[in-house]
């Protein structure tokens, strides 16, 4: 598989020197060519999406405002996606000082890729004013700049820094939220979801006061604050549970629990079943997992919850579960040999572990 920074490869600065020196008869198309591949092959992916706004800004008018010009009419030519964050990271680095221009090129710049790491630079600059124009892209025609207001706000971005102003009063950003709560476009409502779940990472009661006023019964809501409340629920909070009626009280035995071998090597999936069984004379509504205590280069272990299956356990009814998990290392996660384990966990409690070793060859 072709690794992730080859979306910036020398054909694609060919095309992207091409489109801009068809924007502007003065774009040097050779000179940025020769800059922007230089050292290409040391550079990783974001270095590349970095040195390639700068170069940008070295072969562009030095003119903000016309450069901006340039890229806006270089933009429908370009390719959209990851390669697109081009354009916002430009705005980024050379826009601080023309604010109202700066909005109005991200809010278009994020229907190509995502503008959602180039606004919180603003953020940090001046958040009071960028999130006014945030709460206003919150209601726009276009899904993607609302997306933009609720992505570009979260406490905790991946890949970005945190915004400390929205962890340590997340009822700043409650506006943007409302007025996304039953958005139809499952795009924004999954980053409504991940903005909520960000929250209750360090607010965990603000969030669910918040959630527990809206509506659930709309399913665009129910579907955000259920995904929202993922972390909560697989820790087993009462009061997220109790947001989805889950069992608080469990009563359920855990048997047979059992590894297909005791050892694996790195590649191999290891299957593993059990069963389940209602210890309890009424209903009962179980959110069931599992999770995996994989060991750190420390040698401490890290666990990371899997779902399995959320049901409703009649009185003595039992359940048989069989599940595959294979281990390889992804760009996520390394792993080390070593002892392993896998528990089953019910309603955030875990009822039974099981250990196996696992094997890494050279």
């Amino acid at each position: 598989m072709e690794p992730l920074k080859e979306m910036f490869n020398r054909d694609f600065y060919r095309h992207f020197a091409d489109v801009f020196a068809a924007a502007d008869k003065k774009f040097d198309r050779h000179g940025f060519y020769k800059d922007v591949t230089d050292a290409l092959e040391t550079r990783e992916l974001n270095d590349r999406l970095r040195h390639t706004a700068v170069m940008l800004g070295k072969h562009l008018p030095q003119d903000y405002k016309k450069a901006v010009e340039v890229l806006m009419k270089a933009a429908p030519s370009l390719k959209t996606g990851y390669t697109a964050l081009v354009l916002p990271d430009f705005v980024a680095l050379y826009g601080k000082d023309h604010f109202d221009l700066s909005m109005k090129a991200l809010e278009y710049f994020t229907t190509l890729g995502s503008a959602e790491f180039a606004i919180r630079t603003f953020l940090k600059a001046d958040f009071n004013r960028t999130l006014t124009v945030m709460k206003q892209w919150a209601v726009h025609d276009n899904h993607h700049v609302r997306r933009l207001a609720s992505e570009g706000s979260r406490p905790r971005l991946p890949w970005s820094f945190k915004l400390d102003a929205v962890i340590k009063d997340p009822s700043l950003t409650r506006d943007i939220l409302e007025s996304l709560k039953t958005d139809d476009t499952l795009y924004v409502r999954k980053s409504v979801a991940n903005h909520l779940n960000d929250i209750s990472k360090d607010n965990s009661a603000y969030m669910l006061q918040l959630v527990k006023g809206w509506d659930t019964q709309h399913p665009h809501t129910g579907w955000i604050v259920k995904h929202a409340s993922r972390t909560l629920i697989k820790k087993g909070d009462k009061d997220s549970l109790s947001v989805f009626n889950f069992e608080k009280q469990v009563k359920v035995s855990l048997a047979q629990f059992k590894l297909s071998a005791p050892s694996i090597r790195l590649g191999d999936a290891l299957t593993f079943t059990f069963l389940l069984k209602s210890e309890k004379t009424s209903p009962q509504k179980l959110v069931i997992d599992y999770m995996v205590h994989y060991p750190k280069s420390s040698g401490e272990l890290s666990q990371k919850v899997f779902k399995l299956k959320e049901v409703v356990l009649q009185p003595g009814e039992q359940l048989t579960f069989t599940k595959k998990q294979v281990f390889k290392d992804m760009t996520t996660r390394k792993h080390y040999k070593g002892r392993h384990l896998i528990s089953i966990q019910v309603n955030g409690k875990i009822y039974g572990e099981q250990a196996f070793q696992l094997k890494i060859t050279s």
